[in-house]
């Protein structure tokens, strides 16, 4: 997927425009459209869409309203839920490429280390580091009454 600065570029237009003609998704959010152009008008509508939506409900209605994920997950259960995200996986690895795949990883380092910070990242080192081929860092450091605060680092999806 091409990034807002890539697509700023007149000759990589040129080239995401022949792309998108030959049926790629070239602009995140834009899947259907024919070219760049109409990928771009998708995507957005698609965008200021979900805003109105997220205004109307208000915060705890949306996140109600978006539950799909969960619904789904009930209906094909873990394997089939497995799978499914595996084949999500392979077909964004696909769109993406290599390079574009790796900076998808790199942003997401990036926000990551945004998050938990310095602290988070050495109470997650101080956890992976008690860790053995027999017994997780956790288990060591429940046995050895080592306090490891976990809140620094999980967020609540995780």
């Amino acid at each position: 997927m091409a990034s807002e600065q890539e697509r700023r570029d007149p000759q990589r237009r040129q080239e995401l425009d022949q792309k998108a003609r030959q049926g790629e998704t070239v602009v995140p959010g834009g899947t259907g459209g024919k070219n760049l152009d109409s990928q771009e008008h998708l995507a957005e509508g698609r965008h200021r869409g979900g805003e109105t939506r997220k205004e109307q409900l208000g915060h705890e209605g949306y996140q109600e309203d978006h539950r799909g994920g969960e619904t789904r997950k009930e209906q094909l259960g873990h394997e089939g839920y497995q799978e499914l995200g595996q084949r999500g996986g392979e077909a964004r690895k696909e769109q993406l490429g290599h390079e574009g795949y790796q900076e998808l990883g790199h942003r997401g380092g990036e926000a990551r280390k945004e998050q938990i910070g310095h602290e988070g990242y050495q109470e997650m080192g101080k956890k992976g580091g008690l860790s053995t081929k027999d017994k997780s860092g956790g288990e060591r450091a429940a046995e050895e009454g080592i306090e490891i605060d976990e809140s620094k680092y999980k967020t609540k999806s995780r």
